[in-house]
């Protein structure tokens, strides 16, 4: 791996702990800004640095959303790194334990995540010399605060990192607008402190995002998400269905009986997936209600003779993901469900063209232009005019993204 000169932010991030550091003394540091910005390789080095200038045959730990995330993000770029510089590291997956050493001394990393209120009990019990939140605005509190709690050893410190999110965000109020209060070195970030992205490549970052997520991810401010949740879907957005042959077929549900029910089709064509058709029933505006033998007959109607390769379903919907899978005509998977990353997932893939929306899905364009982010101060759409809302957001959370090679092998059918 080529490690390309640091920017003086990234040099900073190296050096603060360092004893002829301005920064030197503080307890903690916290970088913020915009994705893709250079934060977290630089402050994934530097704590193994500090670790073993400081430490010897002490515990650590390292904590994601999830473990995998963890490795993702952290783990795997540092470890080839280190190795290039002399460093012996022996994973124990099962134990999610990282042994490295470097001229005698020797350390111990564990592995975190911090997904939810749950995760806090994985951590209580442990003494720890020194802690690693990647992306901390997305874990929980109590989960922080509960790892925060286990670096009792003298010389401790608490490093964190994460992209903004909203303003009353309890780690923006309690950390960064009290870093002094709290001993703490802030840094804030932009694209342009990672040398190693081109101009171009900053350019496509800034045309992924608009509005509120351009100003979180590209500008790294904490603000508000308001208005439309998708505001550059508007006429001239929507394309004719493409004539076929298609390489694969898809379905996305997101089931309702009381609520309206909304199952999209979705057609793979030289690497674009098109909703082409789909099947929108409001059970109040109908006047009765579907059983799930009914809703069965509905998807098979919307699929007709198409040799359809994956299905995925709103999981909180168990009667009807069993009602498919007894009849065992077709594969159904749950969807993935975390609203407000799929939210940002949608976005992206509807402004890179690789899914599309086409013209004769009435119930999508109607709720494009509906759904609205909620003006209560968290980053919560309206449960109202989301339910092709969200069965777009299962296809591209679960079948685009979640599984890659869904496309290459469907085609091989």
């Amino acid at each position: 791996m080529e490690i390309k000169p640091f920017s003086n932010k990234q040099y900073r991030v190296l050096t603060w702990w360092c004893k002829n550091s301005p920064s030197f003394g503080k307890d903690a540091i916290i970088c913020d800004g915009a994705v893709r910005s250079g934060k977290t390789f630089c402050m994934s080095l530097s704590f193994v640095f500090w670790m073993f200038y400081r430490f010897n045959n002490s515990s650590f730990a390292i904590c994601g959303k999830t473990i995998k995330s963890a490795r993702r993000n952290i783990i795997t770029p540092m470890l080839q790194t280190l190795r290039q510089l002399g460093f012996s590291v022996e994973e124990k997956l099962s134990q999610n334990l990282l042994i490295i050493s470097y001229r005698g001394r020797v350390n111990r990393v564990y592995i975190f995540g911090g997904k939810d209120e749950s995760s806090a009990s994985l951590i209580q019990g442990m003494t720890l010399s020194g802690v690693l939140f990647d992306e901390v605005a997305l874990m929980p509190r109590s989960f922080v605060e509960q790892a925060l709690a286990r670096c009792s050893v003298e010389g401790s410190r608490f490093w964190f990192n994460c992209n903004p999110e909203y303003p009353a965000h309890w780690f923006y109020r309690n950390w960064i607008k009290n870093a002094d209060k709290k001993n703490a070195f802030y840094l804030h970030f932009t694209m342009k402190d990672n040398p190693s992205l081109s101009k171009d490549t900053i350019k496509r970052y800034e045309s992924l995002y608009s509005g509120s997520f351009y100003e979180r991810f590209i500008l790294g401010k904490w603000v508000a998400v308001s208005g439309a949740v998708y505001p550059f879907m508007k006429d001239g957005s929507f394309v004719k269905v493409p004539n076929g042959p298609f390489e694969s077929f898809a379905v996305s549900v997101d089931y309702g009986t009381v609520n309206p029910a909304s199952f999209g089709l979705w057609a793979l064509k030289d690497d674009v997936w098109y909703r082409i058709d789909e099947m929108y029933f409001d059970s109040r505006k109908e006047g009765y209600q579907k059983t799930d033998e009914e809703h069965y007959n509905s998807l098979l109607e919307l699929i007709g003779n198409r040799k359809v390769g994956e299905i995925t379903v709103d999981p909180s919907a168990a009667s009807f993901i069993e009602t498919i899978r007894r009849h065992g005509e077709l594969n159904v998977t749950p969807a993935v469900n975390d609203v407000l990353n799929g939210i940002r997932l949608t976005s992206t893939a509807l402004k890179e063209g690789r899914i599309k929306i086409c013209e004769n899905c009435k119930d999508s364009i109607r709720e494009f232009s509906l759904y609205r982010w909620s003006e209560k101060g968290m980053d919560t759409p309206i449960k109202e005019n989301d339910h092709a809302m969200d069965d777009i957001r299962y296809f591209v959370a679960t079948i685009l993204e979640g599984n890659a090679c869904f496309s290459a092998f469907a085609a091989r059918r």
